[in-house]
């Protein structure tokens, strides 16, 4: 399954890097770099490096808790082991957009980690069951329809007062491609989403 050689490539890669710091610097998101020097191929290589074992357990965890799944209903609403690879990609990309254009400028500005991509794929799955269960801080289940939307306030409260170092405005981006692509590939799941979400015909 393209999940399963997913984590396994970002696992490997990652412990290539921690220990590499020109390795991660090469790799990671760098706006500066990727347009002033054309180094494009960073929109996807710092999806695959983290900043450390921490971060990258709880993005492959996620990833492998809702990734299988997404990818078995991508093949099974006929959308295609290539549709999730888009998705995936696409909500990579997508969720570095924002950051590309506002840090262009910025050579200091780095950023690792697949979250952009991981939040587009759990956006996806509440896109297709919007009731079903999200364990809120690992523990407390609430719907998700429920968690999309106090993810989406926190992600725009914390990118405009967090001094952290989460990108948190990949993780907004990453969720917002998330619902998206999945209606544009077929438009009819916009229809599904709001009977469900309505809990019409249920």
């Amino acid at each position: 399954m393209i999940t399963y050689y997913i984590i396994g490539t970002a696992v490997i890669v990652s412990f290539l890097c921690f220990n590499r710091p020109g390795l991660l610097q090469r790799l990671s998101f760098n706006s500066y770099a990727i347009i002033r020097k054309r180094e494009w191929y960073r929109l996807v290589t710092h999806g695959f490096i983290h900043a450390d074992t921490t971060h990258l357990f709880i993005n492959m965890f996620t990833l492998w808790s809702f990734g299988t799944y997404m990818e078995h209903l991508f093949v099974a609403w006929d959308l295609g082991v290539w549709g999730y690879v888009g998705l995936y990609f696409g909500g990579m990309i997508f969720a570095s957009l924002y950051d590309l254009v506002r840090q262009r400028n910025n050579f200091a500005y780095h950023s690792v980690g697949a979250s952009g991509a991981i939040s587009a794929v759990l956006f996806a799955s509440i896109l297709f069951d919007p009731w079903g269960r999200i364990l809120l801080f690992a523990i407390v289940p609430i719907p998700g329809i429920l968690f999309g939307v106090l993810y989406l306030i926190y992600c725009q409260y914390m990118a405009k007062h967090s001094s952290d170092r989460i990108n948190h405005n990949a993780h907004f981006y990453g969720a917002v491609f998330g619902l998206a692509f999945p209606v544009l590939l077929r438009p009819s799941l916009l229809l599904i989403f709001i009977e469900k979400l309505l809990l019409i015909n249920s």
